[in-house]
Order: C-alpha cells, then sequence, then structure tokens
C-alpha cells in the first residue's frame, strides 16, 4: 500500500467516524423540529415545528429558571474553584517539599474514588448541616477539584521562577506576588481552565440532583431529565429533543468561540518536568 492510498484510507476513515459521532446531535436537532409522530416514523428532515415544540416545554416547565440556576451555578462554582485551585496549584509547585508532594500525590488519589461512593455520606453531612437546596451546598464540593489543582501545578511549573523573585526583591509579600504577578501572567490558563470548569458543571447531573430537592432550585439537567421521564413527556420526543438541545446550545456556542481555549487546557495540563 502506497503513502498516498494510506492516507486516502486513514483520512477516509475519520471522516467516516466523524459523521458516525455527529449523527445522534444531527438527529437530536431534527427532531426538535418535528411532531413527536414524525419522530417515532422515523423523519430525518427537518420540519416546522421547532417554535411549538418550544411552546410546550416551557408552558409545562419552568425553563428559564431551570437555566439561570444552572448558569448561576456554573459560574459561581468556576469562579470560586479556579481561585482555590489555582492557589494549591501555585503552593504546591512554589513551596514544594517532600511533604507537600505526599499530600500532592494523595489529592490526586481521590481522583479514582468514584462519586456514586461518596453519595450517600455526603447527602447525610450536607443534610444535618441543612444545606440541602442552597446555593452553598452546591458549591462546596467543587471548590477543591483535584483536577483543577493538577492542572494548575502544571501550568505553575512553567512560570518563571525569577519574575518571583524579583517581585520578591521588590518587596511584594506572597499575596501581592500572586495577585499581582502570577494572576496576570497565567490569564490564559484561567480562561482555558475556566472552559473546562464551566462544560463540566453546565452539565453535571448527579450531584444537583441529590442536593436539589426544591423544583425552584433544580438545574437544567435535573429539571429536563425529570420532565423527560414524567407522565407529560410521555411520547412526546419532540419535546424531549428541544429540552435536550436547550441543555446543549450553550456549550456549543461557547465551544465554537472558544475552541482554542479548550484546546490550550490540555496542552497547559501536559506533564512538565
Amino acid at each position: 500500500m502506497t503513502k498516498k492510498s494510506t492516507i486516502f484510507f486513514m483520512y477516509g476513515f475519520l471522516n467516516i467516524a466523524s459523521l458516525i459521532s455527529i449523527f445522534p446531535l444531527v438527529w437530536m436537532v431534527i427532531a426538535a423540529t418535528n411532531r413527536s409522530v414524525d419522530v417515532v416514523a422515523g423523519k430525518l428532515t427537518i420540519g416546522g415545528n421547532l417554535f411549538r415544540n418550544y411552546l410546550n416545554l416551557t408552558s409545562s416547565q419552568n425553563v428559564w429558571k431551570f437555566f439561570f440556576n444552572s448558569a448561576k451555578y456554573a459560574v459561581l462554582t468556576t469562579v470560586l474553584s479556579l481561585f482555590v485551585c489555582s492557589l494549591a496549584g501555585y503552593a504546591f509547585e512554589i513551596y514544594h517539599d517532600k511533604w507537600k508532594d505526599r499530600l500532592f500525590t494523595v489529592i490526586l488519589m481521590t481522583m479514582m474514588l468514584p462519586f456514586v461512593a461518596l453519595m450517600v455520606p455526603l447527602f447525610q453531612m450536607f443534610s444535618k448541616a441543612r444545606l440541602l437546596n442552597s446555593t452553598l451546598g452546591f458549591l462546596l464540593p467543587s471548590l477543591s477539584a483535584p483536577l483543577l489543582i493538577m492542572m494548575f501545578r502544571q501550568a505553575a511549573k512553567s512560570f518563571p521562577g525569577e519574575i518571583i523573585e524579583a517581585a520578591r526583591i521588590d518587596g511584594a509579600n506572597t499575596w501581592q506576588t500572586i495577585w499581582r504577578v502570577y494572576m496576570p501572567c497565567a490569564k490564559p490558563a484561567y480562561m482555558s481552565f475556566a472552559v473546562i470548569s464551566v462544560s463540566y458543571h453546565w452539565n453535571n447531573y448527579l450531584w444537583p440532583l441529590i442536593v436539589t430537592n426544591s423544583p425552584s432550585n433544580r438545574t437544567l439537567t435535573v429539571g429536563l431529565a425529570i420532565f423527560a421521564k414524567s407522565k407529560e413527556a410521555n411520547m412526546q420526543w419532540a419535546n424531549v429533543c428541544a429540552a435536550t438541545f436547550i441543555i446543549i446550545l450553550p456549550l456549543l456556542i461557547a465551544f465554537f468561540f472558544l475552541q482554542k481555549q479548550f484546546m490550550n487546557s490540555f496542552v497547559s495540563a501536559g506533564i512538565k518536568e
């Protein structure tokens, strides 16, 4: 097999794999524009029922309240977790020693724990603390994310130590060095990791389902998932697809405009010696 035919085969395979991967998304968008009977019948052309499906959905569900809750939780969690995790990652790298490295290893090991194993103790603890159906209860488990700590530590490895030493010589204390030197220089890393954090917390389902029992505090993922399982949505696949499209549309728009930051986040998280 020649080099030209190998490249042709490789690109052909990638194109087919891409089409297979994107087909569920395309099908969902098409289904959101048709009637439920057309969806069941397997219609694969764009219809004219998109506006009616959204009216049916918003008339039975408080979609905009769910949207506001998802945006609020995603933004607050991202801002606070970036602040906390960046300080932790900075400290683990700049002030590292044998014991801090061991502590960092323990923190990384917690990434191997499945969240379902922590659900019951977290629910009991938050219930006794009366943090259910509260913004604080939603935020606390995500403030110190091991993945973000690791990524910020890796980003701090590429930060020039000479700049920190120069700031210390000029009389800056630790907080001034972090606030006025490190954070402005690490702005690309903050933006990149913020994209990942917002995407994760916007799509988060399990913890919001546990901590928010009140309909007024539900996020989009929880509220619309409950709608999809309700009697109101029985066989109304067009409405269900419209609800799903509402969830993923903000992320599609964000990824389209911020895909460079999204890719940079993985580059910044690369292991550095």
